[in-house]
Parts: C-alpha cells; sequence; structure tokens
C-alpha cells in the first residue's frame, strides 16, 4: 500500500468533504479506512494499492466533481 496526500485548492464548506470524501472511498483499490478528507487544510490523505489504481485516477474522480487538485504527494 502507498499513502497520498492530495491538496485541493480551499474547501468552502462541509458538504464538499462529504462530495469528497463518498467519492475517493468509491474508488477500486482505495483503503476505505484510511480517506481523511481534511477541511481546514483543503487536503485528502489516504492509502492505496498502485497495482489496482493510480494517483492520477484518483485526481481525475476529484476534478470530476469540480475540485481543483494543486498537487500530490505519493509515499510507497
Amino acid at each position: 500500500m502507498s499513502k497520498a496526500t492530495i491538496q485541493l485548492s480551499a474547501l468552502t464548506c462541509p458538504s464538499c468533504v462529504l462530495k469528497i470524501d463518498n467519492a475517493v472511498k468509491a474508488i477500486p483499490g482505495v483503503a476505505r479506512d484510511s480517506v481523511k478528507v481534511l477541511f481546514n487544510a483543503s487536503k485528502v490523505k489516504f492509502d492505496f494499492d498502485e497495482a489496482v489504481v493510480s494517483i492520477a485516477a484518483v485526481e481525475k474522480a476529484i476534478t470530476a466533481l469540480g475540485y481543483e487538485v494543486l498537487k500530490s504527494q505519493v509515499k510507497a
């Protein structure tokens, strides 16, 4: 499992957190229990299996909701 942190543009409401949380948890290969959306920091942290899903696929799911991804960091 790899650990990822995605920096987003500023989140403006608690429902944004819920939308992102649900979308990331729905992606196959993402460890559902590891997903944390940090409202004040505008970050998403999660563990994922790089053999199943890429960080780009997770970024795409977030941008499809209308949120801007500023940068991503992955640690093996």
